[in-house]
């Protein structure tokens, strides 16, 4: 085996700094892939019509990563978009979050290879909480800046998720994408991230799964329907009373892109009919962890929403999982 350094050669990240106020999203980036699949190839191998799935699901197209782009690539192309976003060196980084829930592996982990690749001198941990991940490590980062435990973070959620799915399988394949976006989060005098309502069920952990023996995905479609469409609505309530915020005050709403008519129901429980409603979901599949960042970097990207603007991010999924807060649009 190869020597290790000696300690004297470790690079230590101690951050002892006062509590602040508050944190805030700085940059934005985002990475799609170059391969775009239309309904027709994605309906041929699931042996369903082209139709089916946009009526089913609202997907019409979707992107699927190339060999070479791999969890932690994508990673680090969305990364290093957010930084140049903000304006801000990899030098001012101490901690990447990776959430993320399709690795190839769990060792090593994602998050020290991204800040490698980055020029981070950094702490780097993965958190998997599956389609809300993004949001869950938000929240995480958040928490650790207005701590004093970290100056700033990247967070970067990163997913292939066609390695996880069975082309054939109609209930998945179709449906789910590859992708990655980050946000960097810094000190803020005033809160740009409010506080997050979140929790889980894992009672009903069962309804999404990746079985060892297949090592593919497995959804109760119907089941998982039903829970996001119908149970959750009082947690993006709960989001908007944590900020101290109206509904109707809102510019934006931006909920995982599982299904277009989960989107749909999740954004009528608002009562809110002015809102810009995300709805990445048409042109980029559900890319789990991905899907919240993307979709927020797409509507920023379009105009819909500018800086400053409040908008509402929720994520759900396995676990099952969800997490969701109130941010301003950087």
């Amino acid at each position: 085996m190869e020597d290790l350094p000696g300690p004297r050669r470790v690079v230590v990240n101690a951050i002892g700094r006062s509590p602040r106020t508050g944190a805030r999203i700085a940059g934005l980036g985002a990475y799609r892939p170059g391969r775009v699949v239309g309904n027709d190839e994605a309906a041929a191998a699931a042996g369903v019509d082209a139709e089916w799935i946009e009526q089913r699901v609202g997907v019409r197209e979707r992107r699927y990563a190339a060999a070479e782009e791999t969890v932690v690539s994508m990673a680090v192309e969305a990364g290093r978009s957010a930084l140049h976003d903000a304006a801000v060196t990899a030098a001012e980084v101490d901690t990447v979050i990776l959430a993320s829930s399709s690795m190839p592996s769990p060792m090593p982990n994602g998050a020290a290879q991204v800040a490698a690749a980055l020029g981070c001198r950094a702490a780097g941990f993965d958190l998997n909480a599956a389609c809300s991940g993004f949001n869950h490590a938000l929240a995480v980062a958040d928490a650790l800046v207005r701590a004093g435990a970290a100056g700033g973070v990247l967070v970067v959620a990163a997913e292939r998720m066609t390695d996880w799915v069975a082309p054939a399988d109609r209930d998945t394949g179709p449906i789910f994408a590859d992708g990655a976006a980050a946000a960097l989060v810094l000190p803020s005098s005033e809160p740009g991230i409010f506080p997050v309502a979140w929790g889980s069920e894992g009672a009903k952990a069962d309804l999404i799964v990746i079985p060892p023996a297949t090592g593919r995905m497995e959804i109760a479609g119907r089941k998982v329907f039903r829970w996001a469409a119908n149970a959750l609505a009082p947690v993006v309530d709960a989001a908007c009373e944590l900020a101290r915020i109206k509904p109707r005050d809102l510019k934006a709403f931006v909920p995982h892109q599982a299904n277009l008519r989960i989107v749909d129901a999740l954004a009528r429980s608002l009562d809110a009919p002015e809102l810009a409603i995300a709805k990445d979901i048409v042109g980029s599949g559900n890319t789990c962890a991905a899907s919240v960042p993307l979709a927020l970097h797409a509507l920023r990207r379009s105009g819909e929403i500018t800086s400053g603007d409040p908008v509402l991010l929720f994520g759900f999924g396995a676990g099952l999982t969800y997490a969701a807060q109130v941010v301003r649009c950087p």
